[in-house]
């Protein structure tokens, strides 16, 4: 069959009924489709399926399956596997935003975490926002850069994602509005291919309050995807791109599978897929990949 919808285990098992219920949706909605094939007992599994549309399949299961915390996508089975990721680095592969935890270190934590949050929902402009936070760490020594690499917390799946991946021949690439000096640790510690972010500038060890020009933004993030699918010689809807706020929804729409991960309410609801409930492994299931195929399992 053309199509596949998968569903995907957030907080529960995902149990037999579950399935039956979503694929009497797609039947319901004048769906032809086969047989459920599990991808990991109890944690995915595909719905083939034909006659419908993707976008509307996707949505029929989300009406039936409501309150229930699985994540859903529906896409055509050609070109599933993809060739390259992108990924948004802070509240996407870490559990972290690193200006705030800068900011915590001269007592400013609560002014500017606002600032990021109206900034991820997409109610400020990025660069100007970023200017001026990055404006209240004038001074700050570059040790405490250092330090705050400690408080990093890679978000559970991020090292499959990407092991995986890789794995099977894709490009991993980290693109970060946030900064160097943490997407290079990142990179190192996830095991990425590349990384791209912002510059702090420093001057005799200490921050100057100015980021290194020019910023990278939300058209910056896509020119990364356009460009590393042009260097990889492959159409960008070989790549799955990921993020949680306003700055990565350029590349989030822009690459074949787009995907909201957590995301703010602007990204969520424009992006293809959204992981609500589940782990950064909702995007291997989302491939096609079976649990077994999955490297870098810790333990």
């Amino acid at each position: 069959m053309e199509n596949v919808l998968t569903l995907i285990a957030g907080t529960a098992p995902l149990g037999h009924s579950a399935v039956a219920a979503a694929r009497n949706a797609l039947v319901s909605g004048r769906a032809r489709v086969g047989d459920a094939i599990w991808l990991a007992a109890g944690r995915a599994c595909d719905i083939p399926f034909e006659r419908t549309p993707p976008f509307e399949a996707a949505a029929d299961v989300r009406d039936a399956l409501e309150g229930q915390p699985f994540d859903i996508v529906a896409q055509p089975v050609a070109g599933r596997r993809k060739k390259l990721l992108v990924a948004d680095m802070e509240s996407t592969i870490i559990d972290n935003e690193m200006i705030d935890e800068l900011a915590a270190e001269l007592g400013l934590q609560d002014r500017i975490a606002d600032l990021t949050a109206r900034t991820m929902r997409g109610e400020l402009d990025f660069a100007e926002s970023l200017i001026e936070r990055v404006r209240v760490l004038k001074g700050l020594d570059v040790a405490v850069l250092e330090k705050l690499r400690g408080n990093i917390r890679v978000n559970p799946g991020a090292v499959e994602l990407v092991a995986t991946m890789r794995a099977h021949g894709a490009y991993c690439a980290l693109v970060s509005g946030g900064f160097t000096v943490y997407s290079a640790y990142v990179r190192e510690l996830v095991g990425f291919d590349h990384d791209q972010a912002n510059q702090l500038e420093i001057v005799d060890g200490k921050m100057t309050g100015r980021v290194v020009k020019p910023i990278l933004d939300r058209q910056a993030k896509q020119a990364c995807l356009l460009r590393l699918a042009k260097d990889l010689a492959i159409s960008v809807g070989s790549a799955i791109a990921v993020g949680d706020g306003a700055n990565d929804m350029a590349m989030v729409l822009a690459a074949g599978l787009g995907v909201a991960y957590h995301g703010k309410p602007i990204l969520a609801e424009t992006a293809a897929m959204r992981v609500d409930h589940g782990d950064l492994t909702a995007l291997l299931y989302a491939q096609g990949y079976k649990e077994d195929e999955f490297v870098g399992v810790p333990g």
